[in-house]
């Protein structure tokens, strides 16, 4: 039979209260009776069950991981789920279990992310920023549980952010391509309402302007962040009646197609068309040429979220924001000779 806090604390003639507080070595007690529950608790075995510590602690050492939105960032998403992965690991290590959300039902308004983090008693919940975002991370921001927002721009009373310096990746292409006497550069952005995708485009337009370098309007095209989007983009941009020198694209997916079109165009990259993409996914480093792209520290953005998290359920920091610089990796595809 599966003992209780109830069957200890009758054991030992004493209130489960006590009990718990001999396990969570809280409350001024005994010796006496701290030394006759142990004893008790060693004889049967006794382990307290999940819930029974989360009633004691109030606590549930466990972290909600949400998706939020139209995410084109599943689990397996090249840059998100380094982020995911680092955060695991340094969250692990600090005493968390991740219980993953689906959005489905939520979207469906049939249930709601602050409902159910209330309902599993999570410590604290980790939202991985796609493009519309549902109205119930709005709730679950403004909420007193502990949130912290990957891209995504929290502003709740208990929640922080990271997100990688995205006006600082577009300036660093457009500043590169200048420095290299590039002028004339195109843009492939990704869906026109997204957020980081229009934050990288204002950057761009406003430095290029900066710089007085040439824009056409047939050379600023839109895609889903994939690599068929990228194509036809890319195609959109060749139909132009003048040709940039340089093509910057807002992830590396859109960059692989644009890539593709180029090839199918007979034009050489880099000698005919330079590129460039963002993000700097491991298949930057085997394409032919290698595409040059623009880094994100995914490592540091998860283990900073991990940390940020665990200082704000346990009251040891107030809700801030990081920015992290992003690092321009210069490949074959922008190479100068």
């Amino acid at each position: 039979m599966k003992l209780t806090i109830k069957d200890i604390a009758r054991l030992a003639n004493v209130s489960p209260g006590t009990v718990s507080k001999v396990m969570n070595g809280s409350g001024n007690l005994r010796a006496e009776t701290k030394k006759k529950v142990n004893k008790i608790i060693a004889e049967t075995g006794y382990h307290p069950t999940f819930s029974a510590k989360s009633l004691a602690t109030k606590k549930s050492n466990l972290i909600g991981l949400i998706y939020a939105g139209d995410i084109n960032a599943e689990m397996n998403h090249p840059v998100f789920s380094d982020v995911v992965n680092a955060f695991k690991d340094l969250i692990g290590k600090l005493g968390y279990d991740i219980l993953i959300f689906s959005n489905n039902q939520f979207r469906n308004a049939e249930e709601d992310y602050l409902a159910r983090s209330l309902h599993f008693q999570l410590d604290g919940c980790l939202i991985i920023a796609g493009d519309q975002i549902e109205e119930a991370i709005e709730e679950l921001d403004q909420s007193k549980v502990p949130c912290v927002g990957i891209d995504l721009e929290l502003e709740g009373p208990n929640s922080s952010y990271v997100t990688t310096d995205n006006r600082k990746v577009s300036e660093s292409v457009v500043t590169h391509l200048y420095l290299n006497q590039v002028r004339e550069v195109a843009f492939i952005g990704g869906p026109k309402d997204s957020y980081i995708s229009g934050i990288r485009r204002e950057s761009f337009l406003y430095h290029m302007h900066s710089f007085g370098m040439k824009l056409m309007d047939d050379w600023v095209q839109y895609g889903d962040y994939f690599e068929d989007s990228g194509y036809e983009a890319m195609k959109r941009i060749l139909d132009s009646e003048t040709l940039p020198e340089a093509v910057y694209a807002v992830s590396d997916k859109m960059a692989f197609g644009a890539l593709r079109a180029l090839k199918e165009h007979h034009f050489v990259v880099p000698d005919d068309i330079k590129l460039i993409g963002c993000d700097d996914i491991e298949a930057c480093e085997y394409s032919a040429p290698a595409l040059a792209s623009v880094r994100q520290d995914k490592e540091k953005m998860g283990k900073l979220a991990a940390q940020m998290l665990h200082n704000l359920i346990n009251e040891v920091a107030q809700p801030h924001s990081i920015k992290v610089d992003p690092e321009l990796i210069i490949r074959e595809s922008c190479s100068f000779n």
